[in-house]
């Protein structure tokens, strides 16, 4: 499956931003999807994941009650909504895929190119 990541951008503290994955390939809705955030000079980190059905989610806790990650499986795409943004959440956000619901970035094999989002104070 390839992916690519869309959304991201500049946006001020308390705003939102919706990010976007699209998939290629028919195979999209047997994958749990997830987004992963980093920045330079340090460890790419779970943000959210959403089983392939869409019923069971997770997220780290710094985003939690702020984002909120769901997918359309007609469409091919996940989206990870982000409210309440704050300076810290800037970041270069990555889509990924795998066929197990991990938190865990070694249990994903497809990765989408990523979307910057900044978050200006």
């Amino acid at each position: 499956v390839q992916l690519q990541a869309s959304g991201g951008g500049l946006v001020q503290a308390g705003g939102s931003l919706r990010l976007s994955c699209a998939a290629s390939g028919r195979t999209f809705s047997r994958y749990a999807m997830a987004w992963f955030r980093q920045v330079p000079g340090k460890e790419r980190e779970f943000v959210a994941v959403i089983n392939s059905r869409g019923s069971s989610t997770a997220y780290a806790d710094s985003v939690k009650g702020r984002f909120t990650i769901s997918r359309d499986n007609a469409k091919r795409t996940a989206y990870l909504l982000m409210n309440s943004l704050k300076p810290e959440d800037t970041a270069v956000y990555y889509c990924a895929a795998a066929l197990s619901f991990s938190i865990l970035t070694y249990a994903y094999g497809y990765w989408g190119q990523g979307t910057l989002v900044t978050v200006s104070s």
